[in-house]
């Protein structure tokens, strides 16, 4: 019964920025690795960045200097910062959570249900 909620997605001009939030609940012992995907229209969806539970990260190298992942262990949360947004940004964004619910229990992967990023021209 876990459940990932994201939130932040909207409509920005290019250049600006916005802030996506990702909330976990549910039965949870630990949580793993996080991630943001995204998939845009006629697109595979793609790993945009990841971090560790010690905070190691990872990003796409169309992001890299632009977006910043960050989380908070105590309250179930991730966050992708994104800076100098441009067209080729739009997507909906999804969280990803490596999870597991037990002690001793395996470890699946959780996704959110998306949040729409729209950068205007």
């Amino acid at each position: 019964q876990v459940q990932l909620v994201e939130s932040g997605g909207g409509l920005v001009q290019a250049g600006g920025s916005l802030t996506l939030s990702c909330a976990a609940s549910g039965s949870i012992f630990r949580i793993n690795d996080m991630g943001w995907y995204r998939q845009a229209p006629g697109k595979q969806r793609e790993l945009v960045s990841l971090i560790t539970r010690d905070a190691k990260t990872n990003y796409a190298d169309s992001v890299k200097g632009r977006f910043t992942i960050s989380r908070d262990n105590a309250k179930m949360l991730v966050y992708l910062q994104m800076n100098s947004l441009k067209p080729e940004d739009t997507a909906v964004y999804y969280c990803n959570a490596q999870i597991q619910q037990r002690i001793g229990s395996y470890i699946r992967g959780y996704w959110g249900q998306g949040t729409q990023v729209t950068v205007s021209s």
